[in-house]
Parts: C-alpha cells; structure tokens; sequence
C-alpha cells in the first residue's frame, strides 16, 4: 500500500508532456537525474541517464538529448534508436543493466489490436528502475500485454493516448492493476491524443484501489 517511502519517490517525479520524464533523486555521492524520453527540454542540466523507449519523434529528440548528455551520461534505448546516438548502450526486453545507484530493466511495449504503430517484433521498450528499493515502471507506447502481469512495480507510469496506445482508459487503468502498482500517473496525453478528462476517468475507475496522481505539467 501506499506509505511515506512511495511519497518519497513520488515526489522524486517530473511530467513534461508525452513520455518526458524526469525523475531526480539522491545518492551518496549527491543527486542523481534521470530523463525518459525527453522532448523539447529547455531546462539547463545535465543528466546521469537518458532513457529512450523507440525512435518516434515524439520519444526520440536528438535536440534534447544533445542539451542534456555530459561525457558522464549514460544513455540506454533499443538498437534502432541507440545506433543513431553517439556512445549509447543497447538494450532489449528482458535485459537488465546495473549501475551502483540503481537498476535498468527493459520490458516489453508493443501494440495488439493496432499492431502497425508499435510492433511487438521491433523490440522497443518500457523500463522498470529500481531505486532506493522501489520499482517505477515507465510503460512507453504499448496497449494492455500479458507481460505485464509478469512483472511488478510500485509506481506505474502508463499512456492514455487511445489512438496509438492504449485502447482505452479501462485498459490503462487495468494494466497498472496487472502491475500490481500502488500508485499510477497517466502520461502520454494532451499533445496529439488523450485529455485531462481522460486523465480524471483514469484517476475514478482505480479509486480505492490504486492512488492515482495526476501530475502538473512542467515547461
């Protein structure tokens, strides 16, 4: 259930439209900042890892990721994408990678009853990270798969776009249930599909049983 350490890394988290992610957290050695696919980042900082799930524009920013990337900056996306950005770590579903402030888990995305826009067979990913002893999975563009009930997370990160994504609001809202998550933040709206209100559906049909929160968007 939801307790003080998930509101911890709850408020370790930042929207910034679509699937941008920032996520910022401490360490021994100071504050770690992680981007999952940032897009159109105007902020002035640099990264310690940049998380890219497939090469769709709205997900894959070169701009973005040139503006945030450091000698330092580890950066993980599928073959397809990692091929196109100097010095970046491959990574597939089922691959895992560790570094000494947290773990990287690629995890299936992919689309069945739309099977043309994210297709299971181009290996493209969600993640589970693993920090401070919490998983938070970043689902990418993916419908409900049956992957997801096998694995767990604390907090879930899901797309409510119902065009390329989702299928609809039930079917967000029933795979952050197959994660077993205690808390869910709904992304990947308001740019080219999905709405505040479908948000809001999201937040109604977990009511009771998931803490849904929706967060603020951030420039």
């Amino acid at each position: 259930m939801f307790g003080t350490a998930l509101a911890i890394v709850l408020s370790w988290i930042s929207w910034y439209g679509q699937s941008a992610v920032r996520i910022e957290m401490p360490r021994p050695e100071g504050t770690a900042i992680v981007w999952i696919d940032p897009l159109n980042v105007t902020v002035k900082e640099k990264a310690d890892l940049i998380l890219i799930t497939h090469p769709h524009p709205d997900h894959f920013d070169i701009a973005s990721i040139n503006r945030l990337r450091s000698e330092k900056t580890v950066i993980i996306a599928p073959a397809e994408v990692a091929a196109k950005i100097a010095g970046a770590l491959v990574m597939a579903p089922g691959q895992s990678r560790d570094l000494d402030w947290i773990r990287i888990e690629g995890v299936p995305a992919y689309n069945i009853a739309k099977s043309r826009p994210h297709p299971r067979s181009s290996g493209w990913l969600g993640y589970i990270l693993t920090m401070s002893g919490r998983r938070i999975w970043h689902a990418g563009d993916t419908e409900r798969i049956p992957e997801m009930k096998s694995f767990k997370a604390d907090i879930a990160l899901v797309p409510l776009g119902q065009t390329y994504t989702m299928g609809s609001v039930q079917e967000a809202a029933d795979s952050v249930l197959d994660s077993g998550a205690s808390i869910a933040i709904p992304i990947h709206y308001g740019m080219y599909e999905g709405t505040r209100s479908d948000a809001e559906a999201f937040a109604k049909l977990l009511s009771g049983r998931v803490r849904v929160e929706i967060l603020t968007l951030q420039k």
